[in-house]
């Protein structure tokens, strides 16, 4: 069937289409209904029983498939490559489980896994879920306090970590980090596993901290565990987040069924393929496409230790991709964007092979137009925009290559997926008119694989996400659709600015600036203006070796919008900077430029990439630093 069949299929009878979606995997007890539990919250193939780590492992050795690569690990920025079977991947699972069973750690306990983007993070998120305890990864590298008030949400029995991560020129020491966060938390993990990396190793602290390889000599390697298909599988803190974070919980039967639907039929992925998800699995797209997907779907996952530019250069991604034979990639729009900055033309594309790529996905931000039909024109395969959150772990809008892939208009990152049903609203809730721009929202209920709440804030996840708009989920995002039902999502309902009482999107000035030929990559805020309310600025980075000066450019984008949007925008600013500051995740910080464009205090966000940008922006914008909040950086930036 096709995307319009198989969506109407799901509305005509959803217990039906999950039912049989569940029938792809390998359960224990399979069960008896999709769907229970009462509104708002449900509760998805809850009296089911399996095991994470056996749909992802176990069953793919069972079957004869044990000699076919899992794990392709690639790391530039250490110069090394390592490939583990799934065969060797089951060993070391079990090895490391048995472990953690022997210390202890029994079904539902939490275990805090802090490492970098190397094969023992996926080997302890697998054992963790091998034994039915719950995983919650927090990027490798994150400041000591956010590390902090994230083991006091979750309470771990134990965390496991690395020594350090590694980024392009200097080594980022995890053990300080750690250390400073468990002096900062109220709970105290029972112990601490530590893989020592060469490039630094950490102090262990004795009686609390093990080495990783001493933790499991001698471990009798553990089997799995089977638990409830509501049972928690991991719990995933939202970037950004501060004073207590909001701590995403998703569950083990829902989540596989989702994910494994949708590498078939979304990412049009068959078992044997190479996927590669140039990610980290400290984001929810490592947890969805570095590690569940793709091993539950019996492909290889590449895990890949380097920057889309810098390692060494902007052929770093065509490499991987020649070299390991790579089917699809999923990545963010911000690394293209990186790539196309330093090399507008193309030339480096065209010196590898990529005949085995059959297309590209894009998610984590909007994918501007400019950035997609550049990706076209170079790679020669589709391009994909989709649009999903940490919350819903899978895509909620998509152009899908496994059902035939839609005429889909650049810019919308396609249709509702089956189990979504999407609305765009006005602020009291009725539904807008196609070209409208609204917030988006999901009918409830939420299909298998969305959250099934927030750790410890039963309550607040109502609040956050099911309060403003009764019956639905409020995705946080603004948008339109047209009248063929394709979505457009512009910005965040926080980037809508009222512009002498016109809501406004950021993201279409975005779209038009980013069509400007010089320029790489672009943002648009609203600062406040005592006449109109607000009006919006631009941010504009520009092309590797422009020719264009600097002003010209600005003046030309400024007239582009007056011309496009037209003069209700009131556009009159573009700002010419060397780079935007991002999370690490590559979204951009629009909120706290706005906050600098303001002159208002700011406090430096915990998952920014490199904190120095924001002092640039404030000198771009004011000829000098602005005060922040502390006026200190985080721990751990640098």
């Amino acid at each position: 069937m096709g995307y319009r069949e198989t969506y109407e299929a799901w509305r005509a009878d959803p217990e039906g289409f999950w039912m049989e979606a569940a029938r792809g995997l390998d359960w224990d007890r399979f069960p008896t209904r999709a769907l229970t539990g009462e509104a708002p919250v449900h509760r998805w193939f809850a009296d089911g029983t399996l095991n994470t780590c056996h749909e992802c492992v176990d069953r793919h050795v069972a079957a004869g498939k044990g000699d076919r690569p899992a794990i392709v690990h690639d790391s530039p920025v250490t110069g090394t490559k390592r490939t583990l079977t799934y065969g060797e991947l089951r060993d070391a699972t079990a090895r490391l489980a048995g472990a953690l069973r022997r210390h202890g750690v029994l079904s539902g306990d939490r275990v805090v896994i802090y490492m970098p983007m190397i094969p023992e993070a996926v080997v302890a998120m697998l054992a963790c879920a091998r034994i039915g305890a719950v995983h919650s990864v927090v990027f490798g590298g994150f400041a000591a306090n956010e590390l902090a008030v994230r083991l006091d949400d979750c309470a771990p029995k134990a965390v496991i970590a690395a020594s350090c991560g590694i980024e392009p020129g200097r080594v980022v020491e995890y053990g300080p980090l750690l250390q400073d966060a468990l002096e900062l938390a109220a709970h105290a993990p029972e112990f601490c596993v530590v893989l020592q990396r060469t490039e630094a190793e950490s102090r262990l602290q004795p009686g609390r901290d093990v080495d990783w390889h001493d933790f499991q000599d001698g471990a009798e390697p553990a089997g799995c565990v089977s638990v409830p298909g509501d049972h928690p599988a991991y719990i995933l803190y939202t970037s950004g987040t501060t004073g207590r974070p909001k701590g995403v919980v998703r569950t083990a039967g829902g989540h596989l069924v989702a994910l494994r639907w949708t590498m078939q039929n979304v990412y049009g992925v068959r078992p044997g393929d190479v996927f590669w998800t140039a990610s980290d699995v400290g984001w929810v797209v490592g947890h969805s496409y570095i590690v569940y997907g793709p091993l539950a779907n019996g492909n290889t996952t590449v895990l890949y230790e380097g920057k889309p530019v810098g390692t060494p250069d902007a052929a770093a991604f065509w490499r991987v991709i020649e070299e390991h034979r790579v089917g699809v990639l999923f990545t963010a729009p911000t690394a293209f964007r990186a790539i196309k900055r330093a090399d507008p033309g193309g030339a480096l594309v065209d010196r590898h092979d990529l005949s085995s790529l059959r297309a590209l996905f894009l998610a984590g931000e909007r994918a501007d137009p400019d950035t997609v039909d550049w990706a076209k024109a170079k790679l020669g395969v589709p391009v994909i925009d989709h649009w999903w959150q940490t919350e819903t772990g899978w895509a909620i809008a998509a152009n899908p290559l496994g059902l035939g892939l839609e005429d889909v208009p650049t810019g919308s990152p396609g249709r509702a997926m089956p189990g979504y049903e999407v609305a765009v609203l006005d602020e009291g809730g009725a539904p807008v008119p196609a070209g409208a721009l609204g917030s988006i929202a999901v009918r409830l209920p939420l299909p298998p694989g969305t959250l099934a709440g927030l750790w410890n804030g039963g309550e607040r996840f109502e609040k956050t996400y099911l309060s403003a708009f009764p019956g639905f989920y409020a995705t946080g995002d603004a948008g339109t659709t047209d009248e063929d039902g394709n979505l457009f999502v512009m910005a965040r309902t926080d980037d809508v600015i009222n512009v002498a009482g016109h809501r406004l999107s950021t993201g279409a000035m975005e779209e038009v600036l980013a069509g400007h030929p010089d320029v790489a990559e672009c943002a648009v805020i609203g600062v406040a203006d005592e006449l109109k309310g607000q009006l919006p600025l631009g941010l504009l980075c520009l092309n590797d070796g422009a020719a264009r000066p600097p002003e010209d450019v600005a003046a030309e984008c400024v007239a582009r919008i007056r011309a496009e949007i037209g003069p209700v925008a009131a556009f009159r600013t573009a700002v010419v900077v060397d780079r935007l500051p991002k999370t690490r995740s590559g979204k951009i910080l629009r909120g706290t430029m706005a906050a600098i464009a303001d002159g208002r205090e700011w406090r430096m966000p915990a998952t920014i990439d490199d904190p120095a940008i924001l002092d640039e922006i404030a000198v771009a914008l004011h000829g000098r630093r602005r005060p922040r909040t502390g006026d200190r950086r985080p721990e751990g930036a640098s």
